[in-house]
């Protein structure tokens, strides 16, 4: 089962500094048939204008997963931890038994992010926070794993939970496979360019949400990047 869920029906906000989607339930956007994938909270697909962001927040109990597709994001929180992650780079924040943090986009133009939320599978842990730069040519005509807590994924980010960020990037009409568990959950998101998954035809920036699938295979119509979550159901 592929459930295609197009960009322009998705929730969202546009605010002077923020245009943002929702590929699920989050702030002032409800939909009760849309509050989580499995493990997977919220997918938001956020533009922030140049020198702005969002201020100091909390967070706790949540892996929050953010994936910069243009420009880059400048972190700060109240572990002291300080960083700037630029496009194609990923940031990994565990928030654990709390923390507060801001995420601003100090450059001269936008930056777009996919931020990503996974429900942990433990409590009670420190926070955290990490970053690590994913260079686009090393996924060409395959997945790897960004971030991850499952085994094997010894090069990843690591996540406190029962799932997996991959990134791939495809030269159009280049397919790469996938094997999804069969009790696995999975969403996927092209940043950039058309696909076909399974032959369901995705535009960019169009979420599916899959399930009782073995295998994804993944066909780039145009040059594509594409962002994947596994997860536990």
């Amino acid at each position: 089962m592929i459930e295609r869920r197009p960009l322009a029906q998705l929730g969202g906000d546009h605010l002077d500094w923020l245009d943002t989607r929702h590929h699920f339930s989050f702030a002032g956007y409800h939909d009760p048939k849309r509050m989580n994938w499995g493990a997977l909270r919220v997918w938001n697909d956020d533009t922030i204008a140049p020198s702005t962001g969002f201020a100091p927040h909390p967070h706790a109990d949540m892996e929050i997963i953010t994936y910069v597709r243009e420009g880059a994001i400048t972190h700060e929180d109240s572990l002291g931890n300080h960083g700037r992650t630029e496009a194609g780079d990923v940031q990994v924040m565990s928030a654990g038994t709390g923390i507060r943090h801001s995420e601003y986009n100090r450059e001269a133009g936008p930056t777009t992010i996919f931020q990503i939320w996974i429900l942990p599978n433990r409590r009670g842990e420190p926070p955290a926070w990490g970053a690590k730069p994913f260079p686009k040519g090393e996924r060409s005509g395959r997945f790897i794993a960004l971030a991850s807590g499952l085994p094997n994924d010894a090069e990843a980010l690591p996540i406190r939970a029962d799932a997996r960020v991959l990134g791939a990037t495809l030269k159009a009409g280049d397919s790469v496979d996938y094997t999804l568990g069969t009790d696995r959950m999975a969403y996927l998101v092209p940043a950039r360019g058309k696909v076909e998954v399974n032959g369901v035809g995705l535009d960019a920036r169009d979420g599916a949400a899959i399930r009782d699938e073995t295998v994804l295979r993944v066909t780039a119509i145009d040059d594509a990047e594409v962002v994947l979550v596994d997860a536990a159901p």
